[in-house]
């Protein structure tokens, strides 16, 4: 039976109301030179670099062909990685050679579209999903119509990482959960890049379906998108992550800063390279494995396991409440929930609420 319904946690420790990395825009942003000469909001420079000689010629073949276009008909040049020593940019900008260098995939990741100012790597992604190899990723420095859940769009200012990648999938049961392992996967590489380097340990948590929280503070957010082609799935994935901008919640490195003595700082290549490395081998468990073999990983990741949370339904003229906790996800990769008469009941958002928990639709399970 499904319900109309909303409701609200009990226990404190998760704030309904809390800043957040969409629809914030900062007040100030800084460029180098370079790229600003380069871009407009009408035109955009993307570098095409690999890893390998392979990935060098996927590069190089996309140049001839003017193969990668901008949604609406925006303005794109395309360069190759040799040619990014041509432009001064500045030591802000994404270090192509760093994340290469640190990157050990088979797949994901190791051909790399660059910008230093895009609209949105999303839309380069999904837009260009056929012309790119699987596994492909576009980053920028700044981008300023990013996309988030609902079609909320926001920019985001220096120091945050921000990119999108390519997947593809066959069975579209499991489609919805792989937005569960790109989470993990984020907050796995920041446990690991903490551990390589000595670095005080970040509680990174997951709060469902798909945002990061530091200390109460949302710090990013994952988006994963997909359309139907030739009996495939193709998956468009997102990531920001608040690594060095401050504004408008917090960031790792501000964190990172009250907690060590040094002045030691994550950087985005070194994260996002640790985010690929994780990401192949939990993907991998994914497909072959199930969600499943990675449900202990994720409960201890997120959130809300025990969360107490009451659901407030319509029963003709009046507002009944009923409380309810939160047990893990469904096969479907919704919340499973039992009630204090024991019945069983899955928990799905209702799509009009930006934060999840303050709209959904009860399903009871027999």
């Amino acid at each position: 039976m499904l319900v109309s319904s909303g409701f609200r946690f009990l226990a404190p420790h998760i704030s309904l109301s809390f800043p957040s990395l969409q629809n914030r825009i900062p007040s100030t942003l800084s460029f180098s030179v370079a790229s600003s000469a380069m871009d407009t909001s009408l035109h955009s420079t993307l570098f095409l670099c690999g890893k390998s000689s392979a990935e060098t010629e996927i590069a190089k073949s996309l140049k001839i062909n003017d193969a990668l276009k901008l949604p609406n008909g925006g303005e794109v040049s395309t360069l190759l990685q040799s040619e990014i020593n041509n432009f001064r940019f500045g030591e802000e900008d994404f270090n192509v050679d760093l994340f290469m260098n640190s990157l050990s995939t088979n797949r994901f990741g190791r051909f790399l579209i660059w910008s230093p100012r895009l609209p949105s790597t999303h839309d380069i992604v999904s837009h260009n999903f056929c012309e790119l190899a699987i596994g492909a990723v576009c980053v920028t420095d700044v981008q300023f119509k990013g996309r988030g859940r609902s079609k909320n769009a926001w920019e985001s200012p220096r120091g945050c990482l921000m990119f999108s990648f390519t997947l593809q999938m066959e069975d579209g049961k499991i489609v919805p959960l792989v937005q569960y392992v790109v989470s993990l996967a984020v907050t796995e590489a920041i446990k690991d890049v903490c551990d390589r380097n000595g670095f005080p340990c970040l509680d990174v948590r997951i709060k469902w379906p798909n945002d990061l929280y530091l200390n109460g503070l949302k710090v990013g957010g994952i988006l994963c998108t997909s359309t139907y082609k030739s009996k495939k799935f193709n998956v468009s994935s997102g990531i920001g992550l608040n690594v060095g901008n401050e504004k408008p919640t917090t960031c790792l490195n501000a964190v990172l800063k009250e907690l060590s003595t040094t002045s030691n700082k994550f950087i985005r290549e070194d994260i996002m390279a640790a985010f690929f490395n994780k990401f192949e081998m939990l993907y991998d468990i994914f497909i072959n494995q199930g969600f499943r073999t990675l449900e202990e990983l994720y409960y201890r990741t997120w959130l809300h396991s025990g969360q107490r949370v009451i659901v407030q339904e319509k029963n003709e003229d009046r507002v009944v409440e009923n409380v309810v906790t939160i047990q893990g996800l469904t096969s479907s990769g919704y919340l499973l929930a039992i009630g204090d008469d024991n019945q069983m009941c899955e928990l799905h958002p209702d799509g009009n609420s930006f934060d999840f928990f303050k709209g959904l639709v009860r399903r009871k399970l027999e």
